[in-house]
């Protein structure tokens, strides 16, 4: 890198945390100052401040506006993963979370599904796609797959109000023990875009859950796209010295998880970074 190109960099750099403090210091949906303003007060070109306006546009923290202007994006939604003594735990997502079903069926595993749930091909697996909202805004879309034989009586009403995993041991026998989930990033696809409510090809989360009952029956696979510009994945990670006592973290309940049930990260060689298992 020359030294041209090192100093494009730095400046853009002082740009976007100049915006970043503007953001701090302001409510979402506040207007941050125009283009011109921002050039002028921090002496630099209308291309090096817009790249950076565009990073951030990109991360979820500005919303443009065609002709009002730059605001402060609404603030994303956490999920905090917090370490104890025996894994990863999940406090309570922020937010009110509901949903709306999409679709509603049995069908057949097929070959892939049937791996993922240790079913034949030509076994019913009942299929729902579920539109999950924060606040009544679109914020994930989840696509279920449910051996049909363990939830005969499975209803809509079930799958649009309440937690599953309560209403599958309470109404259903099912008492889920253990669950492996993995984090990827990803892209929306256009209809999956329509549905969230942003442009097509947006960065997303792709969330890949696999469900064990206290028998070790799968019953559950799920995969869900998270929208990038509204969620996110924060650690809290605790250290101990040796010889204290470790903090019990605050309960809570997480989306699509059942209350009371806890998350641990396996350390085994064999797991995979970012793989959460619930138990």
């Amino acid at each position: 890198m020359n030294a041209g190109e090192s100093g494009s960099v730095l400046k853009r750099e002082r740009v976007r945390d100049h915006i970043l403090q503007l953001i701090e210091s302001l409510l979402p949906g506040d207007a941050i100052p125009s283009e011109r303003s921002l050039c002028a007060t921090l002496g630099v070109s209308r291309p090096t401040l817009r790249a950076a306006v565009d990073e951030l546009v990109a991360a979820g923290l500005l919303v443009r506006e065609h002709g009002r202007g730059m605001f402060v994006a609404p603030e994303k939604i956490t999920q905090e993963l917090v370490a104890d003594s025996h894994g990863m735990t999940l406090p309570q997502a922020s937010g009110a979370w509901s949903s709306r079903l999409l679709e509603f069926t049995t069908i057949t595993a097929g070959a892939r599904v049937g791996r993922k749930l240790r079913l034949s091909p030509a076994a019913d697996v009942v299929y729902a796609a579920r539109l999950r909202l924060v606040d009544g805004a679109p914020m994930a879309i989840e696509h279920l797959h449910i051996p049909a034989a363990l939830v005969p009586a499975l209803t809509a009403r079930e799958l649009e109000t309440g937690d599953l995993y309560e209403h599958l041991r309470e109404r259903h026998g099912v008492r889920v023990s253990e669950a492996t989930q993995t984090i990827e990033p990803t892209v929306v696809s256009q209809a999956e875009a329509g549905l969230l409510g942003v442009p097509e090809l947006s960065p997303a989360l792709l969330f890949e859950r696999h469900t064990s009952d206290t028998h070790g029956r799968p019953v559950e696979y799920v995969h869900s796209v998270y929208r990038g510009d509204r969620y996110r994945i924060v650690s809290r990670l605790r250290l101990n010295a040796p010889g204290t006592a470790p903090v019990t973290p605050r309960a809570g309940v997480t989306p699509g998880v059942a209350p009371g049930v806890n998350a641990r990260w396996d350390p085994t060689p064999s797991a995979t970074p970012g793989d959460v298992h619930r138990e």
